[in-house]
């Protein structure tokens, strides 16, 4: 029940609710209190007027009607209502010596005594609660515009909501900064100095990365001109193999660099599994990959991905289970909704979420590989699952939601 009632908002939605609920039952109680006392007032004068006119009567043998009139009550004189009125009294049983009900919204006195019998109309009417009206108003209307007042102190923590959202989502330009003194600006202006600070380090982070994999590519663009001046063919080969490999695996520190930093814009496009897997194979630049990779292809299929990031997660996979397998050979088997990588060797020693933090000390070296194909797979919304079986280490990629479902 509570649970609707979480936010800040509906909280004091809540409380104002109930207040003017309150207030509205003391309202009404209270007019209800002061009719009641009325009624008993009346009641209680409609008796001394009676006893007045039997004692009147029997001293002057008349009604005193300039008194009635004085007391806001009237004698029924017209004979055709007078006996409607007595045969009201009769079919409700209240043709006594002294009776009081309301006919037609008038309130009718009977008085039937052995001098006279009369029917009166008292005339007298429950005054408007003027008072409790313009104190309800009064207090009502303080009520709503505190609570416009305070919805319209919150405005600002909706709006610093919505920005910590849009910082969270990798927009670092935004501002948040407030020049009022209550505690929501503090909170604004202090996030503010954080997201200032978290966008200086980037750029300086940025800036380094930049900078360093400019110094990098400079020998080996060099590396690469002085092995075209080799004789041999083979060595040049060889150093040429080698300098494109350390070219290729600056580029793509610079993209893991983009994607752990969530500045990364996805080219999400349909591709058949088996055409990452052999792109894959391809970038691990090795020679004779058929000796150390086996692709089987049970069931082929499509998946939306960014072709450069999603082949270097397979490389990655494979670049590791080539690197720990103890007979140098993968299993690559392609089935519907998923794609297992296979490889002999001993098991992880810690739980594969150990192992998806970034730089973690492991002697096998697969932390930051994992780490950096867990954050890939996290923004393509798919899954990697690992298992040690038959002496086997067993990478699986759950590509379809139907396996997601199944594997949780």
């Amino acid at each position: 029940m509570f649970d609707s009632f979480s936010s800040l908002r509906s909280k004091i939605n809540l409380v104002f609710s109930i207040t003017l609920l309150l207030l509205a039952i003391l309202f009404v109680g209270s007019i209800k209190y002061d009719n009641a006392k009325f009624q008993e007032r009346n009641e209680a004068h409609e008796r001394e007027i009676a006893h007045y006119l039997y004692d009147y009567y029997l001293k002057y043998g008349k009604i005193d009607e300039a008194y009635l009139e004085s007391q806001n009550v009237s004698l029924i004189k017209d004979k055709a209502k007078v006996i409607q009125v007595e045969r009201y009294f009769k079919e409700k049983g209240k043709y006594k010596r002294y009776a009081v009900d309301t006919y037609k919204l008038q309130r009718v006195i009977l008085i039937n005594n052995d001098r006279f019998k009369l029917f009166l109309e008292n005339k007298n009417k429950p005054r408007l609660p003027v008072k409790q009206i313009i104190i309800f108003s009064i207090v009502f209307l303080l009520i709503i515009l505190l609570y416009l007042w305070i919805m319209k102190s919150l405005k600002p923590l909706a709006e610093l909501k919505e920005k910590i959202k849009t910082f969270s989502e990798g927009n670092l330009d935004i501002e948040c900064a407030s020049d009022k003194n209550d505690e929501i600006a503090e909170v604004a202006n202090e996030f503010d100095h954080a997201v200032k600070m978290i966008r200086e380090l980037l750029q300086s982070r940025q800036l380094f990365l930049r900078a360093t994999m400019h110094e990098l590519k400079t020998p080996i663009a060099k590396g690469r001109l002085m092995s075209e001046m080799l004789p041999d063919e083979k060595s040049k080969d060889r150093l040429h193999s080698i300098f494109e490999r350390l070219n290729l695996l600056i580029d793509e520190f610079a993209k893991i660099e983009k994607i752990t930093s969530k500045n990364f814009k996805l080219n999400i496009k349909p591709y058949k599994m088996s055409d990452l897997v052999e792109a894959s194979i391809d970038l691990l630049m090795v020679e004779h990959p058929e000796r150390l990779i086996t692709v089987n292809i049970i069931k082929d299929h499509i998946v939306k991905v960014d072709f450069e990031l999603f082949t270097l997660v397979i490389k990655n996979l494979l670049d590791n289970a080539i690197k720990y397998s103890t007979d140098k050979h993968v299993i690559v088997n392609i089935d519907d909704g998923k794609l297992e990588i296979i490889n002999k060797g001993e098991p992880l020693k810690g739980s594969l979420e150990e192992y998806f933090k970034p730089f973690h000390a492991s002697k096998s070296g697969l932390g930051l590989g994992l780490y950096i194909v867990k954050s890939i797979l996290d923004i393509h919304n798919m899954t990697l699952q690992y298992r040690h079986q038959n002496g086997k280490n067993i990478f699986t990629i759950l590509t379809k939601k139907k396996h997601r479902k199944k594997a949780a």
